[in-house]
């Protein structure tokens, strides 16, 4: 069994699938801090065409299924869509009009923290305007500068 997939969240309109770890050693982590520019994921692995972030920050797992949801429409369902980050960070808060103290609040979301220069998405097998005017409409979604690259 993987630790990582995706869980169901049921609204009232539609099930939602978000990522979501399967297992974890911890539930709550520190915030810790986003370094500016990671260099070990560059280039692209699996795709012809790549989104990039050009800026550090934290992207939820919500931000990241509309993102995906938005590009595979783009391209009506051709080629293939790689994800390239996976939200590991919990996110806890807690209550509104509860006082200080009393330990860390419940997890609230999951998120991945991106450095900038990480790869985001990557695809092949579909033309390669089609492909970047996916990555724009993809990249509107998230919350940190893009870049399209080859």
């Amino acid at each position: 069994m993987s630790k990582f997939g995706y869980v169901r969240i049921n609204t009232d309109f539609e099930e939602i699938m978000l990522l979501q770890p399967r297992q974890f050693n911890f539930k709550k982590f520190k915030k810790g801090k986003l370094n500016k520019y990671k260099f070990r994921t560059n280039d692209l692995k699996f795709g012809t065409i790549g989104l990039k972030a050009v800026e550090s920050g934290v992207i939820t797992a919500k931000q990241i299924e509309a993102a995906r949801q938005a590009i595979t429409r783009k391209v009506r369902r051709k080629g293939k869509v790689w994800v390239r980050i996976f939200p590991n960070y919990s996110v806890t808060k807690k209550p509104t009009e509860v006082r200080m103290g009393k330990g860390k609040g419940n997890i609230a979301y999951w998120a991945a923290k991106v450095r900038g220069g990480s790869i985001l998405f990557e695809i092949c097998g579909v033309d390669s305007n089609l492909a970047v005017s996916a990555f724009k409409t993809g990249g509107a979604k998230l919350p940190v500068k893009t870049l399209i690259f080859t």
